[in-house]
């Protein structure tokens, strides 16, 4: 019996008993698997499109927008690439190689440089990550475990500040009295609401914080601490990165390889509405430590509860809303 890919051949074994082995044919020639143009179109789409809406984003940026003089001899509508290249802190080869669709690998580290240099809004930035198949570093504004029964929970905490973190130290969601503890929170762009970014770039955050140096050193050792969990993870990297890149501060206290757990302490604040907050600080997890929690402060004095209900009520008063 003969078969497309192999056939029986009648031999004869030592000592005349006949036996049969079996001989491959030579192989077919290997078939192109369905499929691999259209993703390859798909790609090659992407990167078109990529290309166009960086270029859109960058026409769109004003020199005066980032700081930038703008000089009598400026023909190109907003910033240059060489600009776009340098405040990113990447190549002009490379980004013009981007703009020209060229199939180059993107990191995320990249993509979260522009989308900052570009000023993307939240859906602007989802839409580059998405264009050049990435993940997003940043946390998402509608994060999963932030949930309606959560956020009412947060409501119902005040006059106490509370907040909900991860342990990267983003912020997730936070009442209306912890956004107005360090600093005028809802004016922080939702990318930038990590309290490592916000004591290391922010200076009403920095300002508002009685023992900066010791806090800073706790928080860089907590840090270090969760980061040995998400190593490899682009989000993390991505932060420390930044961090690393924007603060001399972070980058002497994360030398000192201190790793310090979770811990219960009253911390003191100096608030730009209503002066000096004793406060202690406590974490209550939602789920396995490495996840996230919610961050409270209750008045360590009587001084200080009178003035975290007058912090409410001037947050109140602003809003207009009970």
């Amino acid at each position: 019996m003969t078969t497309m890919a192999q056939t029986m051949t009648r031999l004869t074994a030592p000592g005349g008993v006949p036996r049969e082995e079996l001989r491959e044919e030579p192989p077919e020639e290997p078939r192109a698997v369905p499929g691999e143009d259209d993703v390859a179109r798909e790609s090659e789409m992407r990167r078109h499109e990529l290309a166009a809406f960086l270029r859109s984003r960058r026409e769109r940026i004003t020199p005066e927008q980032v700081g930038l003089p703008r000089g009598r001899r400026r023909r190109t509508p907003g910033l240059r690439r060489e600009e776009v290249a340098q405040l990113s802190a990447v190549g002009v080869t490379w980004y013009t190689w981007l703009e020209q669709a060229r199939d180059i690998q993107v990191s995320v580290q990249v993509l979260d440089a522009l989308a900052r240099t570009l000023q993307l809004d939240v859906g602007e930035r989802a839409h580059l990550f998405r264009l050049a198949m990435a993940t997003d570093p940043t946390p998402d504004a509608r994060c999963a475990s932030i949930t309606p029964a959560l956020l009412e929970m947060l409501r119902q905490l005040e006059p106490l500040p509370a907040a909900i973190q991860n342990s990267r130290y983003d912020i997730l969601a936070y009442n209306r009295t912890y956004g107005r503890l360090l600093c005028d929170l809802d004016a922080v762009p939702p990318e930038d609401r990590n309290c490592m970014l916000l004591i290391t770039t922010n200076d009403q955050w920095r300002s508002s914080i009685v023992q900066l140096d010791e806090t800073m050193r706790l928080m860089a050792g907590k840090f270090r601490a969760a980061m040995a969990n998400h190593l490899a993870e682009p989000a993390w990297k991505a932060l420390l990165k930044r961090l690393r890149t924007e603060s001399a501060e972070f980058c002497e206290a994360w030398e000192r390889h201190e790793v310090v757990g979770a811990v219960s302490k009253t911390k003191e604040f100096d608030n730009a509405y209503v002066g000096r907050l004793r406060l202690i600080h406590t974490n209550l997890w939602l789920g396995p430590a490495s996840g996230p929690y919610m961050v409270t402060y209750t008045p360590a004095d009587d001084e200080s509860r009178i003035r975290v209900q007058r912090l409410h009520e001037s947050t109140v008063a602003l809003e207009g809303t009970p």
